[in-house]
């Protein structure tokens, strides 16, 4: 071929590129809301992310940390952080928190006290948030707003609105609410939390101890933690000083976008601070907009660690995947032939690396849909195929929300990091998340952050065996309790309507 024919190729074929190109371009811009659509599921007829991200180009350039880049970064963002006060009606029980009936004679105590009954009062409480679009939505934690008589936005120039609530999801403690502004709102980009790297610098923004618009800046401590939160817990963990007020601020990188929103601290340390994935927000932030509450998938397994023990005994290669402990009966996973000891360790085609994977895997199915599973069963690999359903409350624990709320406690089971928390060996029974007031469990003396090992002498390590425990027992219950390194037995009287 002469040189003259390859040049006009050449040509021809850059000239071909360009209009390819220009092709791709209309057709990316044209299918761009379908794709989304699918994504994020069919919430709406036209459910499309309502927040501002940057331009790919943008948000991939290196920054200088210097001085001069924090300022200018401040100075921005801070206008879209927004403090949020908020006014609650909360109970409290007859006696103050921290005392107990003395040696179990209650008649001994009311003789003195009398029989003081629940009474109501007014509680108001601070917490931060970030405008994610101009037409007034904010982003905030659940916890920040939960059971809200009254909630009001301070904005950066102190002017005030009230805001209501448009959809919350305590699973992952996002909420999202919304004002009615006569003005124009400044917005941050949300960025993607999956390109965050441990040591890179951020930037946090909040109203700690009603302190407004403090700034702290640290690094990314370490990614996926599992703080026992919740069902899909993985937490960024920070070393930017966070405190009571952060709670639904942002948690920023050094191009300016949300990349977490902060949520808790450890209790017992200091510089340990927690914030949501951001990308995990805005998974659900679309549903929370046009049906104020979340859809998920539900599978019906409890699920635990495949530990390098638990891999040997199964004769499993490696310890990923999710081992099956348990299976509702009559749900999704039942009719699908799962078997408990099976071990999870593909759904539709993507390798389940750790057991704290699959709940989050399996929520972002869209009931309805069939998953494809491949499981290790005895050592050999196994295929099923399950109809997704869709995940109830009370389906979320298995069933057994309604043993808990009958003794007044909320429980889950102890995860390593839980036990590392509190200073066990290993992990093993369930964690006691919250008591409350004059309920079974408070007045036998059952504390929030006590681990109970057995039931009737027999161990409990989900949800399902103790449930199953409880509901064997007749008259009262015995437990084995851990707390602060002792252990030591609490028995619970059960009456005829529990």
């Amino acid at each position: 071929m002469n040189k003259g024919i390859l040049a006009m190729v050449t040509k021809t074929d850059h000239v071909r590129s360009i209009m390819l190109k220009k092709r791709l371009r209309i057709i990316v811009k044209s299918v761009a809301p379908l794709l989304l659509y699918l994504f994020f599921g069919a919430t709406s007829a036209y459910a499309v992310p309502f927040w501002t991200t940057l331009p790919p180009t943008e948000s991939l350039q290196p920054v200088p940390l210097t001085s001069e880049t924090v300022t200018k970064l401040v100075e921005r963002l801070k206008p879209a952080v927004v403090n949020i006060s908020v006014t609650q009606t909360v109970k409290s029980g007859g006696l103050p928190e921290g005392f107990r009936v003395p040696f179990g004679d209650e008649d001994f105590w009311k003789r003195f006290f009398g029989n003081q009954e629940p009474r109501e009062f007014k509680r108001k409480g601070l917490g931060s948030g970030i405008i994610v679009s101009k037409e007034g939505y904010i982003v905030t934690n659940n916890h920040v707003v939960q059971q809200a008589n009254d909630i009001t936005v301070i904005l950066f120039q102190k002017k005030q609105y009230p805001a209501k609530v448009i959809g919350t999801d305590p699973k992952t403690d996002i909420a999202l609410i919304k004002i009615e502004a006569d003005e124009p709102l400044a917005v941050v980009p949300l960025g993607d939390s999956d390109l965050l790297k441990e040591g890179e610098a951020v930037i946090a923004i909040g109203n700690p101890f009603g302190l407004s618009e403090t700034v702290t800046a640290g690094i990314v401590s370490a990614k996926g933690r599992v703080i026992g939160a919740g069902p899909y817990d993985d937490f960024i963990q920070t070393d930017a000083s966070i405190n009571p007020g952060n709670s639904g601020g942002p948690l920023l990188n050094y191009h300016g976008e949300v990349v977490g929103i902060n949520t808790a601290i450890s209790a017992t340390g200091q510089g340990i601070g927690f914030a949501v994935p951001i990308n995990l927000a805005k998974e659900i932030l679309v549903q929370l907009k046009e049906q104020g509450k979340v859809t998920r998938g539900w599978l019906g397994v409890s699920i635990q660690e495949v530990t390098p023990e638990i891999a040997k005994s199964f004769v499993l290669k490696e310890a990923n995947g999710a081992l099956i402990s348990d299976i509702v009966p009559n749900g999704p996973a039942d009719k699908a032939g799962f078997k408990r000891g099976d071990v999870i360790v593909e759904l539709n085609g993507k390798m389940v690396k750790d057991y704290h994977d699959l709940p989050h895997m399996v929520a972002l199915i869209r009931p309805g849909e069939q998953a494809s599973f491949k499981v290790l069963r005895s050592g050999e690999e196994v295929t099923l195929s399950a109809i997704i359903g869709e995940m109830k409350d009370e389906e979320g624990v298995q069933g057994t929300r309604d043993v808990q709320k009958q003794l007044g406690m909320s429980l889950q089971p102890v995860t390593p990091e839980i036990a590392k928390e509190l200073g066990m060996k290993k992990s093993e029974g369930v964690a006691v998340t919250d008591v409350e007031a004059n309920s079974s469990a408070s007045e036998a003396g059952i504390q929030r952050g006590d681990v109970i090992l057995e039931v009737n002498q027999k161990p409990v390590n989900t949800l399902r065996e103790f449930h199953d425990a409880v509901q064997k027992a007749k008259g009262s219950v015995l437990f084995l309790v851990y707390r602060n390194g002792a252990t030591f037995y609490i028995s619970l009287q059960i009456t005829a309507d529990q």
